[in-house]
């Protein structure tokens, strides 16, 4: 499996689908009230699947750079059991399950690497395979150190230990600055859905106050423009908030 590319299963990919057409549709009819404008619209759902496709691929990034942590450490332990590199990620494998079951992705992809290792294939090269295949720097960098420290002879334990250690610590700072910022990001959703509430309440309130607005082209020009800045407000608020470490 690639990790790096994300695909759609076919109900996520008809649930995004309809969630864009009814997103259309409420942009549509709220500036425009054109069904001309839906048709407009419409091939918007090309980008709008493609930023969804990268939101599923962060979460599914995330998660995978957790389980992998999680199943480095339980290699550590087999290794501290005594068990040899080669063994240990078999070993690893009843302490995975109990932790992530075994429809995990890292539950799959370890049961790979201590099948291929019963066909004699290098354990440095198995764990390469996969950190190339996630796309995952922190993953990738580890599977070089592993490399080295494999090849060379060095103290696998100690060098999982301080490598998950590092990875870990990063990945923590990564979760405070989340934490910090979920406030934030909170109310810039709230803010994004202000200006549709805006125009639901004063079309429900005061039915045909917005009419000059509709059906003629400098209606329509200036509900373009105040469109145009909600987008860049959008994109700006969405930027802000989106650190990465």
């Amino acid at each position: 499996m690639d990790y790096s590319v994300y695909k759609f299963t076919k109900k996520e990919l008809g649930i995004q689908i309809l969630l864009y057409t009814i997103l259309d549709g409420v942009v549509s009819y709220l500036f425009y009230r054109s069904f001309y404008a839906f048709i407009l619209f419409s091939p918007g759902v090309l980008w709008f699947l493609k930023e969804r496709r990268k939101t599923f691929q962060r979460k599914r990034t995330s998660e995978f750079q957790s389980q992998f942590l999680a199943g480095m450490k339980c290699v550590s332990t087999a290794l501290s059991a005594g068990y040899a590199i080669e063994n240990a990620f078999e070993e690893s494998l009843k302490e995975i399950t109990k932790i992530y079951g075994k429809e995990s992705m890292i539950f799959a992809e370890f049961s790979n690497i201590a099948a291929q290792i019963k066909l004699n294939r290098p354990v440095e090269q198995l764990v390469g395979d996969l950190a190339e295949r996630t796309g995952i720097e922190d993953i990738i960098s580890f599977a070089q150190v592993f490399k080295v420290s494999k090849r060379t002879g060095g103290d696998m334990q100690a060098i999982i230990r301080n490598t998950v250690g590092a990875i870990t610590q990063k990945q923590e700072t990564q979760l405070e600055i989340g934490t910090c910022l979920a406030s934030k990001k909170m109310e810039q959703n709230i803010m994004s859905a202000v200006p549709f509430f805006i125009l639901i309440y004063v079309s429900v309130a005061s039915p045909g106050f917005l009419d000059v607005l509709y059906h003629n082209e400098m209606g329509a020009a200036v509900m373009s423009i105040c469109l145009g800045v909600y987008v860049a407000a959008w994109f700006l608020g969405r930027k802000i908030v989106n650190i990465e470490v």
